[in-house]
């Protein structure tokens, strides 16, 4: 099957994750992601939300099924290694296990290094990305001394340098004060109106769900709800451990924390 002729950026079969002694954390997932979607995964904490992220991302291998990845499969991509490491950036959860420079702009300047560029367009790359991020003015800090919010934003900076049009979140808001929290929504409605395909891993729905074009539930492995976020909400149950953020906001459209 061409999933470039369907549309589909990321196209998942027959997905299956067992680990050693038996522990299944995926199973039976099929998923087509499309380019320029802002996709939201939900589901509670061992709903495999993160190891379905690295399964995107090359970092695990499945089981059982295929991922193709613009019509391939993923494997393949991946032996291009740079090819796909340009297009798919990952910001994890814990926003300091990713960093490797000893300063924000060598930071960001490790992607575009490591895909061959040249130290003028590395350059350019990376102060372009950090003024976007507004971060311009730290590049000289370590990032040890950023904020949990200027964290997430050297970790987007590093993926712009690379020119990735795909971005994966997980947990993009753990850890953050209401302060932080605003930062990574600004981040996420900017790629938005970019057109990048955002994949975001989440049980914070009222924060996001108004930039969402799709919500999809995860629960023990499983997907069980796939749709608009109004359509899923109508036919959220209880077990899935999600909360209907409309019991707060009125719609969809308001379940946000940026002001205004």
């Amino acid at each position: 099957m061409d999933n470039q002729k369907n549309g589909a950026l990321f196209e998942l079969r027959g997905i299956r994750k067992e680990f050693p002694g038996g522990a299944v954390v995926l199973d039976g997932i099929d998923l087509d992601i499309v380019e320029g979607q802002c996709l939201l995964i939900a589901g509670s904490n061992g709903a495999g939300k993160t190891i379905l992220m690295r399964l995107l991302a090359g970092l695990l291998e499945a089981s059982e099924g295929v991922i193709r990845f613009r019509g391939e499969a993923l494997e393949t991509a991946l032996k291009n290694n740079s090819l796909f490491r340009s297009q798919v950036g990952i910001v994890f959860q814990d926003a300091d296990a990713q960093f490797v420079g000893e300063t924000v702009e060598e930071d960001a300047a490790f992607g575009p290094s490591n895909l061959g560029c040249g130290k003028a367009e590395t350059a350019e790359r990376v102060s372009a990305a950090l003024e976007k991020m507004g971060m311009g003015e730290k590049r000289a800090l370590p990032p040890r001394r950023l904020s949990g919010g200027e964290k997430r934003r050297l970790a987007v900076a590093g993926i712009l340098a690379m020119g990735c049009r795909v971005v994966i979140m997980d947990e993009p808001f753990a850890n953050l004060d209401r302060d932080g929290v605003v930062q990574a929504l600004t981040i996420i409605r900017a790629l938005k109106q970019e057109g990048k395909t955002l994949i975001i891993l989440t049980h914070e729905l009222e924060k996001v769900l108004a930039f969402a074009d799709r919500l999809l539930l995860l629960h023990r492995g499983r997907i069980r709800e796939d749709g608009s976020p109004e359509d899923v909400l109508n036919r959220l149950r209880p077990e899935y451990g999600v909360r209907d953020p409309r019991h707060v906001y009125r719609t969809v459209e308001d379940c946000s924390w940026l002001p205004g």
